[in-house]
């Protein structure tokens, strides 16, 4: 199955609007997220998505069609330029099949060098595949960080990793 990265152009907006209410409603099981009165989940960010140069949009997708998005921002101030995933979805379909492993990697291709990512322990899929991609690009040096309440709503791991250009 051959996976593919594509950068979000101004005309596939609307793709990744959509998805990201696929994204937002498979997350609301994880994070108590109410509906907004419009019956859709609000995501404030996604115009700074095409508006600011240190944030970037792809696609997944497999074959012509989609098959999730990956969002990414770098953090200028406080994480000294690093990287970081800031949300990442696989559709349903494309589940448990290597897609989410393969467009994370090619993810972290387009910048070599810091990452970083989060995610909450109880979502189980983010839990096993995020410190098993991260330590494939890396070669095995990750640095971990666990967060838990009352300092974050709910338990955490913020991972820092270098990505190596790949060969």
């Amino acid at each position: 199955m051959d996976v593919e990265l594509i950068a979000v152009s101004a005309e596939d907006k609307l793709v990744l609007a959509n998805l990201m209410q696929l994204y937002l409603h498979d997350f609301s099981e994880l994070d108590a997220r109410d509906l907004s009165p419009h019956g859709t989940f609000d995501y404030p960010w996604l115009d700074s998505y095409f508006t600011s140069s240190d944030r970037e949009a792809y696609l997944i997708r497999i074959g012509a069609r989609p098959a999730g998005f990956a969002l990414a921002r770098c953090d200028v101030e406080g994480d000294d330029g690093a990287w970081n995933v800031s949300e990442f979805f696989v559709v349903r379909r494309h589940r448990r099949r290597g897609v989410a492993r393969d467009a994370a990697r090619l993810l972290f291709q387009q910048h070599p060098g810091t990452w970083t990512l989060s995610y909450l322990h109880h979502n189980a899929p983010a839990a096993r595949l995020w410190p098993a991609v991260a330590v494939a690009v890396s070669g095995g040096a990750v640095h971990r960080v666990e967060e838990h309440p009352p300092t974050v709503p709910a338990p955490k791991s913020r991972l820092r990793f270098e990505v190596l250009p790949s060969k």
